[in-house]
């Protein structure tokens, strides 16, 4: 897991969703992040680092993304441990998509950056 230490010193948007993320970088006239105008897109040089749940294939796959209003580049990701995705698979319903990191896999993932 040393892999995720070396973004350590990264600033992390903990509490960016995936849903935010659109409305921030992607949406026509973004009106910036948490209802703040202050917060919005100036240039292609804002960008926001924060973490995401893929759940596509049979286990969930955690993933640092980087956002700008060019694109997102996953910087690394992560298996979670298996019981800790299974859970999260079950907190979900079992759903196919994108979604927030739940307050398990962030601890996980600041014990593993952090520690």
């Amino acid at each position: 897991m040393g892999q995720l230490r070396k973004y350590r010193d990264l600033e992390i948007d903990w509490n960016m969703e995936p849903v935010d993320a659109v409305a921030l970088y992607l949406e026509w006239g973004n009106t910036g992040y948490g209802g703040s105008y202050e917060n919005r897109v100036r240039s292609k040089n804002d960008f926001s680092n924060y973490f995401v749940v893929y759940n596509w294939e049979d286990r969930p796959k955690v993933c640092l993304v980087r956002r700008n209003s060019d694109g997102a580049e996953d910087l690394v990701c992560l298996i979670p441990p298996k019981a800790m995705g299974k859970r999260f698979r079950d907190e979900i319903g079992h759903t196919k998509g994108v979604f927030p990191i739940n307050r398990e896999i962030r601890s996980w993932l600041e014990k593993e950056l952090y520690s």
